[in-house]
């Protein structure tokens, strides 16, 4: 039976490639005793003295009632401190407490050595293609 679509799913692809990745990094992820999505939030606040509550969710990509719960959670778990901004006490700002970086540092070693080996797997070239491609993409597809 022929296919009705010209183009194959590439939502579906994105997906495989991101499973395919996720079982590298998931059991690092899960001795530490750290969600996926946790991982997320932890990483772009490693990379950031603070967000606001709305703009983490977004570069996230979790829906803010689910980054609301998250957030609460982190928090009691002493990974990640919450206060008003100063600017705008209506705003929450998100900041990783000490414990936080700690924990994001002991897991970037092990992080890092699952990027050498799929670097080592597909080449530095193509990962270097891929991460250039897929920002093009993004770019595109949000443009007006």
């Amino acid at each position: 039976m022929p296919s009705t679509f010209k183009h194959r799913n590439l939502p579906h692809l994105f997906l495989s490639a991101r499973e395919a990745l996720m079982l590298r990094f998931r059991p690092v992820l899960n001795e530490a005793g750290i969600s996926e999505q946790q991982w997320r939030v932890l990483r772009i606040l490693s990379d950031t003295d603070s967000l606001d509550a709305a703009t983490l969710a977004q570069q996230a990509q979790i829906l803010a009632p689910s980054l609301t719960r998250m957030l609460r959670g982190l928090e009691q778990a002493g990974l990640i401190q919450r206060g008003a901004d100063p600017t705008d006490l209506r705003r929450q700002v998100i900041r990783l407490s000490t414990q936080g970086r700690y924990t994001v540092t002991e897991l970037s070693p092990r992080i890092e050595a699952i990027y050498q080996e799929l670097e080592q797997a597909i080449g530095p070239e193509l990962l270097q293609a891929i991460y250039d491609k897929i920002d093009r993409m993004i770019e595109r597809i949000q443009q007006p």
